[in-house]
């Protein structure tokens, strides 16, 4: 039986994968944080097929506990602070997790095992203001917030572990990606929840920033298949993995309005620019995922329309539960 340890494994990437990592057979270990809340919500329905690890991205010694603790075949490094808004309010302890927090494992593995396979979670965020596009895995790096930055050091910490100690270290530069499991703070969700309640008459407005911004939008049930994809390789290496579509925050306000019979949307809608503008903004991101279908064998199986029906459809369950 294979084993895997898997930071942020509360996180939605983190309990999608665990699902996967299940299926396939494996033993899997989840590292989670003491905290005075337990948030185990995304992982409720497996907790009870899954060793849960305390650990901490910003202590060293725990890491290598884990490790030891778990004896891993594979690694996946999810956690991170990963809202992009909140590392501006928090550039520092970004750093700490999102970057730095890549070297302390990758460093507890080098002491432990040299052996185990590694996942770092890298992100499109890392492409920024994008210089060219699509983006793929030679696009130049142009960051645009402290959390973007932070990926772009895990990222390269990573490659510098792969060639310098001769790691089995993959970075997936993951576009952004979705799912009723992801957080309410995040755009996709906060449209879907606001308009799950919008039709079931508990909210009256949705308030938006920049409706003409555009991502490349997947969902991250299919996104955690490449990243295992990755480290059954016979060699390690790096990937992009996205749908090679874009679309506006605006086309999945008109789908997900569209999913619960409303065509007039407009109505509906604020958009304050101002009130949700950053200090730098990623205006257009969409990636080429060519050598993960060519090396991987991995191509997206959810399309965009799909995935707004599938997180507005599951919001309203969600509220039509909350009222029973």
């Amino acid at each position: 039986m294979k084993k895997a340890l898997i930071t942020g494994i509360t996180g939605q990437d983190g309990s999608y994968l665990a699902e996967l990592l299940l299926e396939k057979g494996y033993k899997v270990y989840g590292l989670t944080r003491r905290t005075s809340t337990v948030n185990n919500e995304r992982i409720k329905h497996i907790q009870d097929k899954i060793v849960l690890l305390q650990g901490d991205l910003l202590d060293q010694s725990s890491l290598t506990s884990a490790i030891l603790d778990s004896e891993p075949d594979e690694v996946y490094n999810l956690a991170a602070q990963s809202f992009v808004k909140t590392s501006w309010n928090q550039p520092v302890l970004t750093g700490e997790f999102t970057a730095i927090g890549v070297t302390r494992m990758l460093e507890s593995i080098r002491s432990v095992k040299s052996k185990i396979k590694f996942y770092q979670a890298s992100s499109s965020e890392m492409f920024g203001k994008v210089t060219e596009t699509p983006q793929r895995e030679t696009t130049r790096f142009y960051p645009r917030s402290p959390y973007g930055v932070a990926k772009v050091y895990g990222h390269y910490i990573t490659v510098n572990y792969r060639e310098s100690f001769d790691l089995f270290a993959c970075s997936g530069i993951l576009f952004n990606h979705e799912s009723p499991r992801r957080g309410l703070e995040f755009v996709t969700r906060k449209i879907s929840h606001a308009v799950a309640r919008i039709s079931l008459g508990k909210q009256d407005k949705l308030e938006l920033g920049n409706l003409d911004s555009k991502r490349d939008w997947g969902f991250a049930g299919d996104y955690v298949d490449a990243m295992w994809r990755m480290l059954q390789q016979e060699s390690p290496d790096d990937y992009v993995i996205s749908t090679g579509e874009s679309h506006s925050v605006e086309e999945f306000v008109v789908e997900a309005f569209k999913t619960v019979g409303i065509e007039d949307w407009e109505k509906y809608v604020v958009s304050n620019q101002s009130e949700h503008m950053r200090p730098a903004e990623v205006d257009n991101l969409i990636g080429d995922y060519s050598k993960a279908k060519k090396v991987l064998g991995w191509e997206p199986k959810t399309s965009f329309k799909d995935l707004v029906k599938i997180m507005v459809n599951a919001d309203v369950e969600f509220e039509k539960k909350n009222d029973a």
